[in-house]
């Protein structure tokens, strides 16, 4: 678990790219921004900061604010039942740049840098890039990676119900609670 003061250090950070990206939140969205720090305890490196606007038995919209090189760990979001194959999610990059890695052929160069940090836990490296405007809609159950250009980046996300403790990570120490 991160220090408050840690946490918010993180959020004024998040809400400063927010601006330079001229994305308007409201106060209490900011107040309510999840910084996602995933139990490795460097969240400013593996993790992410997340507002949700709306999610419930329908779909789903949420802002993913990343900072300069941040990275959203190897991940799936699984079937949740026999009618429910999972998460559907669509990543559209509203600021910055983002790199996006899904399976696929190997990408070389590639522009995402593999985190000392866990990287054994890193097993996807086809990278898709996404520039302001570009979107990628990813199905369930896709492993997938994501990180940040030297600017940060904004992400909306717009996918079916979201259940973020039900992620599936590469990685076993992570523990996602929302």
């Amino acid at each position: 678990m991160i220090s408050k003061e840690k946490s918010l250090e993180l959020k004024k950070a998040a809400t400063e790219i927010l601006k330079k990206a001229c994305i308007a939140v409201r106060d209490e969205e900011i107040e309510s921004m999840e910084i996602v720090e995933l139990g490795l305890g460097k969240p400013e490196i593996i993790g992410l900061q997340i507002i949700v606007y709306v999610n419930n038995d329908r779909y789903c919209a949420k802002e993913l604010i990343l900072l300069p090189g941040q990275t959203c760990p190897e991940h799936k979001h699984g079937p949740l039942g026999p009618d429910n194959p999972g998460k559907m999610e669509t990543f559209r990059c509203r600021w910055g740049q983002v790199y996006l890695m899904v399976p696929g052929h190997r990408t070389t160069p590639m522009r995402a840098k593999v985190p000392d940090f866990r990287k054994e836990y890193f097993t996807v490296f086809h990278e898709i890039v996404l520039n302001p405007g570009d979107q990628y809609t990813l199905l369930p159950n896709t492993l997938h990676w994501f990180q940040a250009g030297s600017q940060g980046a904004v992400i909306s996300e717009f996918s079916s119900p979201s259940f973020d403790e039900k992620d599936i990570f590469t990685d076993p120490l992570i523990k996602r609670k929302p």
